[in-house]
């Protein structure tokens, strides 16, 4: 039986650009899936079109149960979305649109006041609270953004990069927030670029690049297909580098990350995939001293999805997913997408 969220061989092109190249997902209820993926991918594209805000070329998708071609008002009705650009009117305070949003859904006055004041309250905004969200920083917007999106705690929800823009303190916040939402059966798509963020919160991680799906699973498996452990070693003087470099190579584990040492002359750090554990950290500490090779600092550690994400995509993660230039037009098309809902 397909999840909450269910895709199947979706497709959609812009010109000469195939955003998405058949697409499957599967997300099961009370879970958080983690779609991640380098800029111009394809995350936002398939979030768009699961939320209604964009028509596929071919594909299915099916969201609560219901199918997204064929009932989108239904759809919207059923689903929160967080987008990449805040979708709040600007001449209304913070208070006012919240209870908007509120009122759109058909809270009665007194509980879409009430939400409000809860939401503005959990996201740090309640000293601005009467403010108009002009007046509002980047960070204030997302927030309140964000916040306008659980007005109504819908089953299933859309968090399209929800923690661009946010310090450190409202980042947590949220994540705790997201905690909470999934522990009370809400079900998550999640698209991130702070790889710390999926590793924290998905039950499931889908790599998406040049509109494809090339991996998927937990980030423990996704971890284990990139290799196992690394050892990092940090040289006391950059001409060490290369005789350390000979040392690490005999120790290199062929077909994880190439079995090559990787090397970072700034920061005359050098890398090397290998099996062995601590048995074998001391083997090479033995070796670096038998060639003279002074060390400031060396290490055992597991891979991190951005080795993962590295390993997959070819280049590390970048932030401001801005797809084929139309995601800045999300904004005004959910606030469209909330009225119509509500209708």
């Amino acid at each position: 039986m397909p999840g909450a969220i269910y895709a199947e061989g979706l497709v959609k092109t812009f010109g000469d650009v195939r955003a998405l190249d058949g697409v499957d997902l599967d997300v099961p209820e009370g879970t958080v899936l983690g779609l991640l993926g380098p800029n111009g991918a394809g995350k936002t594209t398939a979030v768009r079109v699961l939320t209604t805000l964009l028509q596929p070329d071919s594909g299915r998708a099916v969201v609560a149960g219901i199918d997204v071609l064929k009932h989108p008002n239904e759809v919207r009705r059923s689903i929160g979305l967080s987008g990449q650009f805040a979708a709040v009117d600007e001449y209304l305070t913070g208070r006012e649109n919240l209870q908007m949003v509120g009122q759109l859904y058909q809270l009665s006055a007194k509980r879409a006041k009430a939400r409000a004041a809860e939401l503005l309250e959990r996201f740090s905004l309640a000293d601005a609270a009467d403010r108009t969200a002009k007046t509002y920083s980047g960070g204030m917007r997302r927030r309140l953004d964000l916040a306008a999106a659980l007005v109504v705690s819908p089953p299933v929800m859309f968090m399209d990069e929800p923690t661009t823009g946010l310090d450190p303190r409202n980042r947590q916040a949220l994540w705790e927030v997201i905690q909470e939402l999934v522990a009370g059966g809400t079900t998550l798509l999640l698209t991130t670029q702070y790889l710390e963020e999926a590793d924290h919160l998905a039950h499931d991680i889908c790599v998406i690049d040049h509109g494809k799906v090339i991996a998927r699973g937990t980030s423990d498996q996704l971890k284990a297909q990139t290799g196992g452990e690394r050892v990092e070693v940090v040289v006391h003087e950059p001409d060490m580098i290369a005789p350390a470099r000979d040392v690490l190579a005999r120790y290199g584990v062929a077909g994880i990350g190439h079995g090559e040492v990787s090397v970072e002359n700034h920061t005359r750090k050098l890398t090397v995939p290998v099996t062995g554990g601590a048995k074998l950290l001391a083997e090479v500490i033995r070796d670096l001293d038998t060639v003279g090779v002074e060390i400031d600092d060396i290490g055992l550690r597991r891979p991190t999805l951005d080795d993962v994400f590295i390993s997959l995509t070819g280049h590390a993660a970048e932030l401001g997913d801005e797809e084929n230039g139309g995601a800045a037009q999300d904004g005004t098309a959910r606030n469209q997408a909330r009225k119509e809902a509500a209708k």
